[in-house]
C-alpha cells in the first residue's frame, strides 16, 4: 500500500513538473529571473562598471549642454577633441535621465544596461517560439541567452547604454520580421520598419546584424518578389526615419566621415581569419566552451536535418561581424534544440524501464539550465579567466581611480593637459573635464590611419615598463602633456591585465622631468615640467609609435 501511494505522489509530481516545463509564464519568469540574479551578482562585485562608457556619456552632457542639439564636436578625447557622428538616439535617452533624475554617469552605467538586458529577453523569447514551434525550447533558449558570457560581455558592461538597447531594436526586429515574411500583414511591415530605424539610430554594428538577419530570413521564409519588396521598404524606410540624424551629420562633416569609421573595427565581412577565429579559437579551453559547442554541434545536427535557417543565420552573423555575441541569438536556439531532441530523448530511452522514466528527461533539463547559469553568475561576478588571462567583466576604475580623478579636477588648470597611462584613461575626461592627448575613442571617425596611431601609441605607452620608454614615446611622438596619470599595481589596457613595475615609481621621481604631485595606493599624478622636445625622423625611415 505504501509503495503505491509513493509511486501515485512521484506521478503526481512529474506530472506537475512537466506542466510546468510547458507553462510560458514560468520559463519567462525563469529566464528573468536568471537574467535579474545575474545583474544583482554584477552590481553587488562591480561598484564600478566593467569597462568604458565615458565617451558615450561625455557625448550626453554634450548634448544636453547644447540644449538637446547635436554637438559638431566632441572635446576632451584628444587635443581637438573628436568630430560627432555617432548615432544619438541613446545618448539623447541618457541625457534626459541624467538631467531628470539627477543620476550620475557611473550609477547610469551600471543600472541601465542591466535593465535592459532583462528587457530584451522578451522579446527573443517570442523569437525563439516563433523559431521553435515549442514554449520549453523557446523557454530554455531564452535562459541560455539570458547567460552567455559573450552576449553578457558588451550588454551588461558600461557600453551597454548603448549596445544593449541595440540589441534589443535587433532582436525585437527579428520577431517582427519573422512574422512580416511568414504572413505578410501589414503590421509587422511597419513596426519592422520603425525597429529599423531605430536601430540606425542607436548602434552602426547592430544595424548590421539585423540587415543580416533580414537578409538570411528572406532567403528561408520568403524568397518571393514579395518578400524581397518587404525587405527593400523596411531598409528604405528604416534609412527614411533615421535621416534627419546621418543628413546632418553629412551637412556638417561630409559622408566621407562614414566610411573613414567603417573600417576601423574589423570591418564588415572576413575571410578564413575570420572564421577561425569565430568558430575554432572561440573553443579555447579557458573560455565558458559549454556555449560554443553547444550550439556548434545544434548547427550541425539541423544542417543533417536540413534545417538551414538556424546555421546559416549563425554563420552569417559570424562572418559579416566577426563578433562572438551575435551569434547567439542562433546558438542559443540551437543549443535548445540540441538538448530536447538529441539528450532528452537518449535520456527518456535509457530510463524508460526505470520508475524514473517520465522524471529523468527533467531532470537533466534543469541540471544543465542550472549549469549554464552558474557559468554566466560567475562570469558576471568576475569570475571566468579569458584567454588573455585577465578577470572577465574588469573595470576600468576603482575608489583609487576616482580619487585621483577628483583631485585633478579640484587642483589643476582647467586646461591642463593630460597623457593617462590605462584603461582608466576612458573615463578620465567625463571625470575631470580634462583632455587626454592620447586615446583611441572616437577616433575612429578621423579615419584608419590616425586610429591606428591613437590606439598603437596608447597601448604601447600604457604597457611601458619603465621612464626611459615612456619619455621616449611622448618625444618621439610629439606628445606634450602638462602631467602624466600612471596607475600602480593591477590595471588593465584595452581590458587585458597589465602589472606597473616596481621601479616605475622610483624613475619617475628620481627625474628633474617628472615631479610627482599626487599619489594614493592605486595612482600617482606626475607635472611635467620641462617641455617634451620632438626627435628628428628620416623622411623614409620607421614613423614614431
Amino acid at each position: 500500500m505504501s509503495h503505491g501511494i509513493t509511486e501515485r505522489r512521484e506521478w503526481s509530481l512529474t506530472a506537475k513538473l512537466t506542466e510546468l516545463a510547458s507553462d510560458e509564464r514560468a520559463w519567462l519568469a525563469t529566464a528573468i529571473g536568471t537574467a535579474l540574479l545575474v545583474h544583482f551578482v554584477y552590481l553587488t562585485t562591480h561598484p564600478y562598471p566593467a569597462y568604458g562608457a565615458g565617451l558615450y556619456l561625455q557625448i550626453a552632457e554634450e548634448i544636453s549642454a547644447h540644449g538637446y542639439g547635436l554637438p559638431e564636436r566632441i572635446p576632451l578625447y584628444t587635443r581637438d577633441g573628436i568630430p560627432f557622428a555617432y548615432p544619438p538616439l541613446m545618448y539623447y535617452v541618457s541625457a534626459v535621465i541624467m538631467d531628470v533624475t539627477g543620476v550620475d554617469p557611473i550609477t547610469l552605467s551600471r543600472l541601465l544596461p542591466g535593465f535592459v538586458t532583462v528587457l530584451y529577453l522578451i522579446p527573443f523569447y517570442y523569437l525563439a517560439r516563433e523559431v521553435l514551434e515549442s514554449t520549453p525550447r523557446a523557454g530554455f533558449a531564452t535562459v541560455v541567452l539570458a547567460v552567455t558570457p559573450p552576449v553578457l560581455q558588451w550588454h551588461l558592461s558600461a557600453g551597454g547604454v548603448v549596445r544593449a538597447p541595440a540589441f534589443l531594436f535587433a532582436l525585437t526586429g527579428a520577431y517582427t520580421g519573422i512574422r512580416m515574411f511568414k504572413t505578410g500583414e501589414t503590421k509587422w511591415l511597419v513596426s519592422s520598419t520603425v525597429l529599423f530605424g531605430m536601430t540606425i539610430l542607436t548602434h552602426p554594428v547592430y544595424t548590421v546584424f539585423f540587415g543580416t538577419t533580414y537578409l538570411v530570413m528572406f532567403a528561408c521564409f520568403s524568397r518571393t518578389p514579395r518578400g524581397l519588396v518587404r525587405g527593400a521598404i523596411v531598409a528604405s524606410g528604416g534609412i527614411l526615419l533615421a535621416s534627419p540624424w546621418w543628413l546632418q551629420i553629412v551637412a556638417t562633416h561630409g559622408a566621407g566621415i562614414f566610411t573613414a569609421a567603417s573600417g576601423t573595427h574589423t570591418g564588415l565581412g572576413g575571410g578564413m581569419g575570420r572564421l577561425l577565429n569565430q568558430f575554432v579559437y572561440s573553443l579555447d579551453p579557458e573560455l565558458p566552451v559549454i556555449f560554443f559547442i553547444g550550439s556548434f554541434a545544434g548547427a550541425v545536427y539541423l544542417v543533417a536535418k536540413r534545417r538551414p535557417f538556424l546555421p546559416l543565420w549563425l554563420v552569417a552573423a559570424a562572418f559579416m561581424l566577426g563578433k562572438l555575441r551575435f551569434q547567439f541569438p542562433a546558438g542559443a536556439m540551437m543549443l535548445s534544440i540540441l538538448v530536447f531532441e538529441v539528450i532528452v530523448p537518449r535520456v527518456r530511452n535509457l530510463s524508460a524501464r526505470t520508475r524514473y522514466s517520465r522524471s529523468a528527461p527533467l531532470v537533466v533539463v534543469m541540471v544543465i539550465v542550472l549549469i549554464v547559469s552558474s557559468v554566466g553568475v560567475s562570469f558576471a561576478a568576475s569570475g571566468l579567466n579569458s584567454h588573455h588571462d585577465s578577470t572577465t567583466q574588469p573595470a576600468f576604475m576603482d575608489d583609487d581611480d576616482m580619487a585621483t580623478m577628483e583631485w585633478v579636477q579640484e587642483n589643476t588648470a582647467s586646461g591642463s593637459e593630460f597623457v593617462v597611462l590605462g584603461d582608466a584613461a576612458e573615463w578620465f575626461p567625463l571625470m575631470t573635464d580634462r583632455p587626454i592627448l592620447v586615446g583611441p575613442w572616437g577616433v575612429e571617425w578621423e579615419g584608419h590611419d590616425n586610429y591606428r596611431h591613437h590606439l598603437g601609441l596608447y597601448k604601447r605607452m600604457s604597457r611601458c615598463p619603465g621612464k626611459a620608454c615612456l619619455t621616449k614615446k611622448m618625444i618621439g611622438n610629439d606628445v606634450d602633456p602638462n602631467y602624466i596619470y600612471v596607475p600602480k599595481g593591477h590595471y588593465t589596457v584595452r581590458g587585458i591585465d597589465e602589472y606597473q613595475k616596481p621601479w616605475m615609481r622610483g624613475h619617475l621621481v628620481d627625474s628633474d622631468r617628472y615631479h610627482l604631485v599626487y599619489e594614493n595606493e592605486g595612482a600617482m599624478v606626475f607635472r611635467v615640467d620641462e617641455p617634451m622636445k620632438p626627435v628628428e625622423v628620416p623622411e623614409h625611415g620607421p614613423q614614431p609609435v
